[in-house]
């Protein structure tokens, strides 16, 4: 499959699938039961210092649950209220290329053989990606639609170290890059607002990810998460974290995108999680309606 070239940030995501799929498809989010390898005590314990997977894994979503079983519920529930949509599945929960090629591909391939299944997208970390996997995703990426995202978080290797991801930019730099080569979509997942990066620094990653071969970017303001790290982290020195409001975040990611190359597609802004779980910024605004703020605002400032 060859990679199309879409040239403007304004592009959402659904033109991106629009420009490749003749048809409509929907994402089915998937937990194939993956841990990660600073959870596991390959690299670290504990894992990232932001991370609850909760606050990001659909209800119908559950480690229980085989992968049909998940992709026929997802379904199901879009199926109420849409019709004609294919689907893409996508393996989002913690590290979902952490096993043996074998395993990763029974799955991946469980996933492809359910009907109306067009594609898959891959969430995974940049230290997890092994050349004789992407040999094998090379293959499926000749065949079907395929997205691998990595988590980068930061381009910052003190603030890597700090939130405990256990790999460095470079690591990712390079993974993305062998990615690419491959003939696969690459895309990165970065967190806006991590303790101890000021604006400039945040501004400076948008610099840096232009330089690598990317097709998307998935942003999101710093949430803090109950039973995390890192929400104890500012319980004790609040001093240190910059919480944005939604107009604070707007102006900065107006600001990210003029540093961008125009090329990446920015797929996501803001990221939602359970009122439950969510300790702060609590905004109750969806991607959606953040992105109607921001171009109201990016085209008042340019007209």
């Amino acid at each position: 499959m060859s990679l199309p070239q879409i040239s403007h940030q304004s592009t959402q995501f659904a033109d991106f699938l629009a420009h490749i799929f003749p048809y409509k498809v929907q994402k089915i989010s998937i937990n194939a039961g993956f841990s990660c390898p600073n959870r596991d005590g390959t690299k670290g314990v504990g894992g990232c210092s932001y991370c609850n997977n909760r606050a990001f894994s659909p209800q119908y979503t559950a480690t229980s649950k085989s992968v049909t079983q998940q992709l026929e519920e997802g379904i199901l529930f879009f199926a109420r209220k849409y019709t004609n949509l294919k689907y893409i599945a996508y393996f989002q929960s913690y590290t979902n290329t952490y096993g043996t090629t074998n395993e990763l591909l029974s799955l991946y391939n469980e996933a492809l053989s359910y009907p109306g299944v067009v594609g898959l997208i891959i969430g995974t970390r940049p230290d997890c990606m092994p050349d004789s996997l992407l040999t094998e995703l090379e293959k499926i990426a000749k065949k079907h639609f395929l997205l691998i995202e990595y988590g980068i978080e930061s381009t910052n290797n003190d603030t890597l170290v700090r939130i405990n991801r256990g790999h460095t930019y470079e690591e990712a730099a390079d993974t993305i890059r062998r990615t690419h080569n491959r003939g696969i979509y690459t895309g990165a997942h970065l967190i806006l607002g991590l303790p101890g990066e000021n604006k400039e620094c945040i501004l400076g990653h948008a610099d840096r990810l232009s330089e690598l071969p990317l097709t998307t970017l998935k942003l999101h303001q710093l949430q803090l998460i109950r039973g995390t790290k890192m929400s104890l982290e500012y319980e004790q020195r609040p001093d240190q974290f910059h919480l944005y409001s939604v107009e604070e975040y707007i102006d900065l990611c107006i600001e990210f995108m003029d540093r961008l190359d125009p090329k990446i597609i920015i797929d996501r802004f803001v990221s939602q999680s359970p009122k439950e779980l969510l300790i702060a910024p609590a905004w109750g605004i969806k991607n959606n309606e953040f992105v109607v703020k921001l171009n109201k605002k990016r085209n008042a400032l340019r007209s």
